[in-house]
């Protein structure tokens, strides 16, 4: 036998040991076992560890196979939430998600906000505020799930183009997540995303980069997180959790050294039938989202955007195509927050319903609705986070400010949801500035106590700005210069058109009136821009993107040459300035400031009543040098000035940019000498500032000064002047003028000089002596500079010598300021 065995082993093959060890795994003959492991061993030992593995990966396999239970069994115990993706919470801060075949592949948009968040954290994040925004799609690979991100912004228009396939290789998807499938059934699967929610997981966003490193943040403490609730939807599944982290420089008022976040996170399922996108017009303000299509039948990519906007269609097509309003399909609705204070709604409801005349010129009735929160009884589902409802929310926040945020589909720019954020001390803001701008030509703001009417009024006109956001349009800061100044003192004509040509600019109240003017409009509204943009952006016409566009381009030729209907943005065009009004910032400018000085002598006997503390006072006092400030400034930039006409190639007799004119440039100069270089006396009352500063007023505004003149003497304002005055169409002011005229105001004008021209002259000399030491001056300023120098030694060498010893001390040290050392 054993004889017979041992032959049979000789021939045995590599291939055939599985085979052969599978059959003398049962052999009981102790004497045939000794005998194999006394001759083989040294051959076999190999093969038998191979052996032992490959049993041992058998056996744990079937033991995981047959440890996979049903889903129904695994979350018996558990809280289920169906809808878009059905969601498990247990006891155990354990949450789940049960994804179904036909979600696998799908694309979801997931927005990432803020619920609740610590005091004093930031001033520019509050709840409601939204972190991360991104498209996301769930893979089933083997037997893990793979959380995708994708991304829109790369694309090939024409599929079938070979170019397609290299779009794809050149923009794999990053993976966010993998999770583990937990059940044995092949047509849903049960993930456990537990740890995913119990850290600012990839796509989170929920800690910046700047307020880590502020803060020096630590990682997140999971025995102080937890999951708070899953709630899903048809369309949507919204998840909260709460994130407590560790951070080692806290803010002041947090002495606990941890900060803990409240997150919401909205996963929303895309439209299945895309809307049809509308390409931007640069001359009418969109917001827009960019795309390259490499699909393009130009020699190069072609870069365009799409704008964000609702989708809004006739219920009766052909009545609406016939030029009847229609209503739209779906409205854009807008529910209140229950927080929102019950005498403030109808304000609020009133700024959003205000944009139904602009949807009117776009052939549309009751496109937009306002209503209250529901009750428990009409909805308990309705949340202010859940995406199936646009919302106002009223923030309990000292933030002075409000926001119009909103969601939209990457794909086509459609916006699903917004919400308007309005922080509660935002009141505070617009009491202050009602006071100070219009206070000298308004009798209802000559109090801090403004009645309820006119505060309701700034609330709703506040709404309607950002709901103009929510609707897709930026702001437009050139709006603000397209009245005749002195239009802006006639009653009939801002009863009618307003303060300026759109809401969307920053032009808040009227403080061109004077006193004596009457029935003025002192409070911005929606004008004729707002009328334009809105038809262009939701005029319906039943076309495809390619063949509308040539409409929607011959609107845009017909008026955005107009002053009404001009779009612009900041940059270095004083006719697109912040908080102005009217188109000639010196006149603009000069009749604040007659209202300012005449509120500056009021100001105690308007914000202070028996038995107040001097609070009010010096919050409003500084206000108004902050108001001022701007007059100032919306003069000051006129000084290198650029305007910047945005145009096509069809649209004639104007230029992209052109040097403001140089006799303006030099009145603005005027200007400044009258208002800033001499010493601005009316705004050092005493009286205010005996009761509000210790240290006096002096040193503010003469950092005033010096702020305005470090902007004109910087390198990159000097540089600009001269090289746009050579290239640009327009004979601007020269940089030399500039220097010289300077010079002449500051040192020459002045004849019985106070210690705030003394302070500007040294400061001047030094900015001076500053900028020969700047490698990126150009160098015909430069020798104009050493030039002025030399001028400024000279002149402060010659006063004195009959100066008095106060002010020869002064030329003294101004003489060695202004000496330069030649290498």
């Amino acid at each position: 036998m054993y004889k017979s065995k041992k032959k049979k082993m000789k021939r045995l093959k590599v291939n055939d040991f599985f085979q052969f060890s599978n059959q003398i795994h049962f052999q009981t003959d102790k004497n045939f076992c000794r005998f194999i492991t006394k001759k083989y061993m040294k051959k076999l030992l190999p093969f038998l560890v191979v052996l032992l593995v490959f049993f041992s990966l058998q056996a744990q396999k079937k033991k995981k196979t047959d440890a996979l239970k049903p889903l129904d069994s695994l979350t018996k115990e558990m809280v289920a939430k169906k809808g878009l993706i059905t969601t498990y919470l247990d006891e155990e801060n354990k949450l789940y998600f049960e994804l179904s075949q036909d979600l696998l592949e799908k694309e979801l948009l997931v927005v990432t906000r803020f619920a609740q968040l610590p005091a004093n954290y930031s001033a520019y994040l509050n709840a409601g505020s939204k972190t991360a925004q991104q498209v996301i799609r769930f893979v089933k690979k083997g037997k893990k799930i793979l959380l995708k991100q994708i991304s829109y912004n790369n694309i090939a228009s024409a599929e079938e183009d070979p170019i397609a396939i290299s779009v794809k290789e050149n923009n794999f998807a990053p993976i966010l997540a993998a999770f583990d499938i937990k059940n044995k059934e092949t047509d849903r699967y049960l993930i456990d995303v537990s740890n995913h929610f119990m850290a600012d997981s990839p796509g989170f966003n929920v800690i910046r980069k700047g307020d880590k490193d502020r803060y020096k943040f630590g990682g997140v403490d999971k025995k102080r997180s937890s999951i708070d609730s899953a709630n899903s939807f048809p369309k949507n599944t919204e998840i909260r959790h709460t994130l407590t982290f560790k951070v080692n420089k806290p803010p002041r008022a947090n002495r606990t050294n941890t900060f803990s976040f409240q997150i919401n996170h909205s996963f929303i399922v895309l439209p299945e039938d895309p809307m049809p996108v509308r390409y931007e017009d640069d001359r009418v303000g969109w917001f827009s989202l960019s795309k390259i299509d490499y699909s393009s039948d130009a020699l190069k990519s072609d870069e365009y955007s799409i704008v964000r906007r609702w989708r809004l269609e006739p219920k009766d097509k052909e009545a609406y195509l016939k030029g009847e309003l229609v209503e739209p399909i779906k409205p854009i609705v807008y529910y209140l927050d229950p927080a929102t204070p019950l005498k403030w709604r109808k304000y609020f409801k009133l700024g959003i319903e205000d944009w139904n005349s602009a949807f009117k010129k776009a052939g549309f009735k009751n496109a937009i609705l306002a209503k209250d929160p529901p009750s428990k009884e009409e909805d308990p589902d309705f949340s202010p986070e859940d995406v199936r409802y646009s919302t106002v929310r009223y923030v309990a926040s000292t933030t002075r400010n409000a926001t119009g945020p909103s969601v939209s589909d990457p794909r086509t720019g459609e916006i699903l949801e917004s919400d308007i954020i309005w922080y509660h001390n935002h009141l505070r803001s617009y009491r202050n500035r009602y006071l100070l701008e219009t206070g000298a030509a308004n009798p209802k703001a000559r109090s801090l106590n403004t009645p309820e009417e006119e505060i309701g009024e700034m609330m709703r006109r506040v709404i309607s700005h950002e709901v103009g956001h929510a609707l897709g349009l930026p702001h437009n800061m050139k709006a603000s210069s397209a009245y005749a100044v002195d239009s802006l003192r006639s009653g009939d004509f801002t009863q009618k058109y307003g303060i300026a040509t759109t809401i969307m600019d920053y032009a808040r109240y009227n403080y061109i009136a004077q006193p004596g003017d009457e029935y003025i409009r002192f409070v911005r509204q929606l004008g004729p821009y707002d009328d334009y943009a809105i038809e262009w952006g939701y005029r319906y016409y039943g076309l495809s993107p390619k063949v509308e566009q040539s409409q929607l381009k011959a609107m845009v030729d017909a008026k955005s040459l107009d002053p009404m209907y001009m779009f612009g943005g900041r940059g270095n065009d004083p006719n697109s300035q912040t908080e102005n009004i009217g188109d000639d910032p010196i006149k603009a400018s000069t009749y604040g400031l007659n209202n300012l000085k005449i509120v500056a002598k009021n100001l105690m006997d308007w914000t202070l009543s028996p038995n107040d503390t001097y609070d009010d006072l010096e919050e409003l006092y500084g206000e108004m040098v902050g108001v001022y400030r701007r007059y100032i400034y919306h003069v000051h930039s006129m000084i290198g000035g650029v305007y910047q006409t945005k145009h096509n190639t069809n649209q004639t007799n104007t230029v992209t940019y052109q040097n403001v004119e140089r006799a303006k440039q030099l009145a603005a100069l005027d200007f400044l000498k009258s208002n800033l270089w001499q010493t601005q006396n009316w705004l050092m009352d005493n009286r205010i500032i005996s009761e509000i500063k210790g240290e006096g007023g002096l040193i503010s505004l003469q950092n005033l000064q010096r702020s305005a003149l470090n902007r004109l003497l910087s390198v990159k304002r000097l540089n600009r002047i001269l090289s746009a005055n050579i290239t640009l169409i327009g004979q601007g002011m020269e940089a030399s003028e500039l220097l010289n005229h300077l010079y002449a105001d500051l040192m020459i004008a002045p004849k019985n000089i106070d210690l705030s021209q003394k302070s500007l002259q040294i400061h001047f000399a030094t900015q001076l002596k500053s900028l020969l030491n700047e490698d990126e001056l150009n160098p015909a300023i430069r020798a104009d500079i050493q030039g002025l120098l030399s001028k400024i030694k000279k002149l402060a060498k010659k006063k004195s010598k009959t100066a008095n010893q106060n002010s020869k001390n002064h030329f003294n040290y101004l003489k060695e300021v202004a000496q330069v050392e030649l290498d």
